[in-house]
This record gives structure tokens, sequence and C-alpha cells, in this order.
């Protein structure tokens, strides 16, 4: 019995924790932070019975403690009217309470809701459409349940076109909207039942609705202003967000009903929309300001905002100088990211076959009409907006916020300074504004599922260091920040698993990218290239795209600088065997230039007697060097003279062989004729000292 009533007593306590909490919400009265530490119990207790129920079926939950007093407790501290702080911690109960309650507390939720709707009052209306908004993130299955109620948002024009206005009830109703534009069938819906009278809000005529009041003796003044008749600021720039946010997402036609009578053609354009928008920015006022960044966001979908934004160069330096004031991970600071990722987003290279394919689809959705890509969104427009972008110099306002963004505006971050280094004057740029260190920092952090922004910074990595001397980014030799760019560059060369097609363009960029680290004199780097990515440097020497295996040999040819590198071709184990005949054989290819970046290495590489012996081994070998030392190219002829003369002069069995291979072959004449062709000094010398050689002539 004792131990039975030891168990029993962290039950009672739980619920007198949960009764007690809830006696001090309904009574009110406190301060904020008092009633803040409460939610936050309160959402503890919820989690946490939400975890037990999950655990043990038979778990007792707290939630039949809360009845619909207790639930309209909870949800009426989401009212507008309430402090901002104290909304977000009720948020978070919310979210605990019906994840704790589950079905019931949908149902709760549902009774709150439409009680308050059919109670009619100002006050109640406010309370049902902040919940309305504030749930629609967390639930939005059941808020769009809610929503589209029969009849619920038919009720909505006339509380809108109501002649004496409740501002609180506007701005809650079309907060309630605005959420609620995420689900696509509440979009459609708000585009068949609420359009017309939005933009009646937005183009209200306050002359006629003046005119219309007066002309009705019955009606009282309850304020006597006019300005309490006609729609606020705030909730034309709320309205006109909702609009840009249908015309920015159109219904799709194909799931439209046929039989319902088609919407007249728009009388707010998204042209005006947006230039409403542009005006409240530039009017630097924070009244409205979040509004009609979120509505410009919407707008800037359209590629003729795009264009009409980058030429107004007041407010592209307004949104830069905005996005520098503004807090870090606030909705302001991702609708501005949101802008500039529009303005700078490049469309997505395609082959002909899938052009031809998103041709067709175009085609079916349009219902025979063929729908071409719009020409302010090619690559030409869309360098000039990233021009106009980074000279408005968004750049270190961007790095700034890197540091303390989250995972959702870093990845934002990365595809903007991404779409900037397409362009090459921008490179150098760039990296004196910080990007490099930016964009290694994102690929460390962002998480592992992160792949497209993680790959984004490691391919803006590859294009700043393929076109900026990697002494002047990285300060000199300091090998710890260049090391660090090795992993990133290396992540990218092969292929991306996931893509629907292979792009082999990011594996091109981060084969030059480490060709010209290989190119900087600390030794440290190419000991790391090879430790970090050597197996997939050999592989791509064998791409079938000849501009791949030509990058992938150039890094091979830079590594052979190195002790490290050389020791994969030298050690005389059976992979390097096999390693000399590709190199021998790449430098035979068609290319030029991957027959030259072959033949540098091998000019390396044939010093050392190991490899000598292989070159000898492999059948056609020597006749592979000396085709270089006739090769058109002065370039490549002073590489397969250079690889000849290792070869034969020097006093080892290997060298004899070699001369008595070459005579066998007819090298000679083959060395004569190279002596012919040639111009550079260095060249016909080194000939000459291999034909003597060959010839046994001091």
């Amino acid at each position: 019995m004792a131990e039975t009533l030891h168990n029993s007593e962290p039950a009672a306590s739980l619920e007198d924790q949960t009764l007690l909490i809830f006696a001090r919400l309904m009574e009110g009265g406190q301060e904020d932070e008092e009633t803040c530490r409460d939610l936050d119990g309160l959402t503890k207790l919820l989690n946490d019975d939400a975890d037990a129920q999950e655990k043990d079926k038979n778990h007792e939950s707290i939630c039949k403690l809360i009845d619909g007093d207790c639930v309209d407790t909870i949800l009426c501290y989401l009212d507008m009217r309430q402090p901002e702080v104290v909304r977000g911690h009720a948020t978070l109960t919310t979210s605990a309470y019906l994840r704790a309650a589950g079905e019931k507390g949908r149902e709760r939720l549902s009774a709150f809701f439409f009680d308050r709707v059919k109670r009619g009052t100002y006050d109640d209306y406010i309370v049902a459409f902040c919940v309305a908004a504030a749930i629609f993130p967390i639930v939005p299955d059941v808020s769009a349940e809610l929503f589209l109620n029969e009849g619920f948002l038919v009720s909505l024009g006339p509380l809108m076109r109501r002649k004496w206005k409740s501002r609180k009830v506007e701005t809650a109703c079309l907060e309630m909207l605005n959420a609620s534009c995420m689900n696509a069938a509440c979009r459609e819906a708000i585009q068949k039942y609420c359009v017309e009278w939005l933009e009646e809000v937005v183009d209200q005529d306050l002359d006629g609705e003046v005119r219309s009041m007066n002309s009705e003796p019955n009606v009282h003044s309850e304020g006597g202003s006019v300005n309490m008749r006609k729609h606020s600021e705030q909730v034309r720039h709320l309205a006109a967000v909702i609009l840009a946010k249908l015309r920015a997402v159109p219904p799709n036609p194909n799931t439209s009903d046929p039989n319902q009578p088609r919407v007249d053609a728009a009388v707010t354009s998204i042209e005006d929309l947006s230039g409403m928008f542009t005006k409240m920015i530039l009017r630097d006022e924070s009244d409205g300001k979040q509004h009609s960044i979120e509505g410009l966001a919407y707008a800037s979908l359209q590629p003729k905002i795009k264009e009409s934004i980058v030429n107004n160069p007041e407010l592209l330096k307004k949104l830069v100088t905005t996005l520098k004031d503004a807090p870090p991970r606030s909705p302001m600071t991702y609708g501005l990211l949101s802008i500039f990722l529009n303005l700078t987003r490049y469309r997505p290279s395609l082959t002909e076959e899938e052009k031809k394919m998103s041709q067709l689809k175009a085609y079916a959705d349009a219902a025979g009409k063929l729908a071409e890509p719009d020409v302010l969104d090619d690559d030409e427009h869309v360098t000039k907006r990233c021009k106009a972008v980074f000279e408005a110099g968004l750049t270190p306002v961007l790095v700034t916020h890197s540091k303390t963004g989250s995972t959702r505006s870093l990845s934002t971050i990365v595809s903007i300074i991404h779409s900037f280094s397409m362009t090459k004057a921008l490179r150098g740029p760039l990296a004196q504004q910080g990007a490099i260190k930016l964009l290694l920092t994102a690929w460390a952090t962002l998480p592992e599922t992160e792949t497209t922004g993680r790959n984004m910074a490691a391919q803006a990595i590859a294009r700043i260091l393929i076109s900026t001397d990697p002494n002047l980014v990285f300060g000199g030799n300091r090998s710890n920040p260049v090391n660090a760019a090795i992993r990133p560059l290396a992540s990218i060369l092969p292929p991306d698993p996931a893509a629907d097609r292979r792009d082999l363009l990011p594996t091109f960029e981060a084969l030059m990218a480490l060709t010209n680290l290989a190119s900087m004199s600390d030794p440290d780097i190419p000991r790391s290239i090879i430790s970090i990515a050597w197996n997939q440097i050999e592989e791509q020497m064998l791409s079938s795209n000849a501009r791949v295996s030509q990058a992938a040999v150039e890094l091979v040819c830079n590594l052979m600088q190195a002790p490290e590198g050389i020791a994969l071709y030298a050690d005389g184990n059976p992979q390097a065997k096999n390693r000399i005949h590709i190199l021998l054989a790449l430098a035979d290819a068609e290319d030029d230039g991957t027959r030259s970046a072959a033949g540098g290495a091998l000019a390396s590489l044939t010093g050392y007697e190991s490899v000598a012996k292989l070159v000898l081994e492999r059948e056609g070998g020597i006749e592979v060097l000396l085709r270089m030392c006739t090769d058109e190219d002065e370039g490549l002829r002073h590489r397969g003279v250079v690889s000849m003369y290792n070869m034969v002069a020097g006093d080892a069995q290997v060298c004899q062989l070699a001369r008595e291979k070459v005579k066998e072959v007819g090298g000679v004449e083959a060395l004569k004729e190279s002596l012919k062709m040639s111009r550079r000094p260095e060249v016909v010398q080194l000939t000459v000292e291999t034909l003597k050689a060959i010839l046994g002539q001091e």
C-alpha cells in the first residue's frame, strides 16, 4: 500500500502543477514575464506528457484536466492585442497542447474558432482570426479545414466592407488570409471569394466612401474622423501582400472547377502592388514595412518586377541598408534575403531534350498555349541584375548576417554568392569582401542533409579560386585556410548522385581550382590534396568528357612537383604501373590540352629509374614519347624531349635499354625532325643533348 501511494504522488503532483498554472493564467493581471514563465511551464508539461504517451499507450494524460475554458485561456493569449513576447510563448504552448491532446485538441480548437465567429462581435472576430493565423504553420491541415468550412470565406466580404471599420478586425482577418496562402486549396478559395474585396481594400475610393456615408442619415459617427471610416494604410498593404502572393503563385488551371464562374481580370496589377510596396519601403516608416518587404519578396518572383527593382538604385540601396539593420533570424531578414535571391537566381541550364520536355509540359498546363521562358530571366538579364545588386554593396552585409543566421538564411546567402560567382569580373571583389571565408564556414556548418547549399558553397569557392591568385586570397603561405578549401572542392569532384542529370561543371571547376592551389609554394598543399582527393582525381582523368579529363591531368601534372605525388607513380607497385600506362595513353590523346598536361607529368616522372622502367615495359611507350617530340606544338615538343632525355641520359641499365629501344623504333630520325621544327633555344639545346646521349657522343 505504501508503495502504491508513493508511486501515485508524481501523477498527483503533475495534476496540481497543471491546475495551478491554469489558475494563474485564467486570473490574469500578471506581469508579462510571469505570464511567459507560466506558459513555458505549461509547454514543458504538455511536451513531457506527449512524450510519455508515445512511450506508454496506457499513460494517463494531463489533457483530461484541460477543458474548453482552459483551451480558451491558452488561445486568447494569441490575440494580437497581447504583447508580442506573450504571443510568441503562447504559440509554443498551443503547439504543445495540440500535440498532446491529439484529436480532442483539434475538436476543441475547431469549437473555439466557430463559436467566436458565430458570436460576431469585433472582439470575437479578432481572437478567432488571430488564432487561425497563429496555428496555420503548426497544424496546416486542421487550419485549412477551418478556413475552407462552407460559408466562412463568403462571410468575410461583408465584414471587410462595413463602413465603420475596426482596424484590428481587418488586420487580424488579413493576417489570417496571409498565413493561409501557404496552402494551395486555401489560395484558390481566396482567389474565388476574396479577390474582389481585397482589390477594393487596396484601391479604395475615399471620396466615394465619404459621399456614401453622408447620404445615410442614420449612420452615427463613433470617432468622427474620416480616417476611421476607411481602411488603414497598414491594412491596405497587408491586402496587397495577399494579392501579390496570389499573382505570384496563380492557381493551377488543371485543378480549377470548370463549372465555377471565371474570375474577372485583376484590377490591381502586380506592377501596381510592387509600386505600393516600393513607396512604403522608401518612406522608411516602421509601420507596414514588414508587410511591404514580404509583398515585394513575392512580387519579385516575376521577371518584370525584378527588372524594375534593379533599375531603381534608390530602392536597391534602401533594401541593402534595411537588411544591414534587420535583426538576425527575423521575418524581415528572411523577406529581404528572398528578394535578393529572386533578383540573382539563374534559370537551371537544360539540355536540348530537357528544353523540349519542359515546353511540352508548359503547353499541356496552359491548355494549348505554348509558354516560352521570359526573356527577362535569361542569363544576360540575370547577370546584369547580379552586377547591380553586388554594386549596391550587398556582399559585406551577407557576410555579417551569415555569422548569426539560421540554416535557412545561410543557404539563401550561399545561393546569392553562388550567383555572383557566375560573373568572372565579380570573383576578385568577392574574395576581397570576405566571400571565401563565408563560403568555407557555410560548407563546414551547414548540415550534411543540406546538399544543395553545401554544393553551391563549394562551387562558388571553386569559381573564385579559378579566377584569383590563391596567394592573395589566403594571404600568402598560411596553409590552414588553404587546406580548409580542399575538402569542399573535393566534395564536388564526383557528380551529385541525387541530381536528375549528370552535371560535370562543378567537377571541372573544382579540378581547376585545385590546380591553382597546387601551384602555390606551400608543400603542405599538394600533400593535402593527394590525401583528401586523390581517388576522385584519378577517376576523373578517365572521364569521357575531354575538358574534365584535361583538367584532372593538369592537376596531376602540378601534383608531380611534390614528393607525395611522385611516390604514387615511382614506388614500383602494380598501381604505379597502371598509372604510368594511363599517363602514356593520355599523352597520346587527341585533345591537345590533355596531351600537354600528361606530357608535363611524364617530364617530371621519367627522371626516376622505376618510372623509366615502366615506360620501357609498356608496349609502344617509347613511341608515345617520340610522338610528343615531333608534335606541332613546341611546348609539347619540349615536354617530349625532356622525357626522352631523362630516359636515355645516364649510366643506369634502364638508360642503356632505352637508347637501344629508341634506335630500334627510328627515334634518332624523329629527334632530328624535332630539331628542325624547334625554334626555342632551350628545346634545340636539349634535343641536341638527347641525340648525343643516344648516339654515344660526348
